[in-house]
């Protein structure tokens, strides 16, 4: 009886673990950014985005996310070149209102790395990319994701240069996001 019950085990489907969907703690997350110019680099943030984080732990490629940033909400300590950012010149934030990363598959890298390749849209325009992620903290139920990559913005239509005050075409992205496993 028990062999033909092992046997009968073998032909059942194995359900791989669900992706639960974790809270972002918002208190220890943050994107940043930084683009080399001229006179002066610009370094700064996106204060308003959301995250959706589906994160199955034991099976981490299995994960997903999503991002969007309200484009309105970048700040550079800098009135003057925040109102530019999200001029036409740059961002073009009245008809592009949002910035978009949605995750299609999760990579392993090494020890406690991944690579998320996924749709970044920008001012209309998607394009693919790779974000290399690594595990900074993980303690109960709580993880901590950071990285940092470089990214071209002229692909994405964000082509304004600047005569006096040269901005790089590629700018630095530095993120950390916190998740927190929901309740059982």
């Amino acid at each position: 009886m028990h062999a033909l019950l092992a046997a009968l085990l073998l032909f059942l489907p194995v359900t791989p673990p669900q992706a639960k969907a974790w809270t972002v703690d918002r208190a220890h997350s943050e994107i940043n950014f930084s683009a080399e110019a001229r006179f002066l680099s610009a370094h700064g943030y996106f204060g308003a985005w959301e995250a959706e984080v589906r994160f199955v732990p034991e099976d981490v490629p299995a994960s997903t996310v999503k991002i969007t940033i309200d484009v309105k909400s970048i700040t550079t300590r800098n009135d003057r070149r925040d109102n530019h950012l999200k001029s036409n010149d740059f961002f073009a934030a009245d008809s592009f209102p949002t910035i978009t990363f949605v995750s299609r598959r999760i990579a392993a890298a090494g020890d406690d790395r991944w690579e998320i390749t996924g749709d970044l849209t920008m001012r209309g325009v998607t394009r693919e990319i790779v974000v290399p992620t690594q595990l900074a903290f993980a303690e109960g139920n709580r993880r901590r994701f950071k990285g940092t990559f470089t990214l071209n913005r002229m692909p994405f239509g964000v082509k304004y240069l600047g005569t006096i005050n040269r901005v790089s075409e590629e700018v630095e992205v530095q993120f950390q996001i916190s998740i927190l496993e929901p309740p059982r």
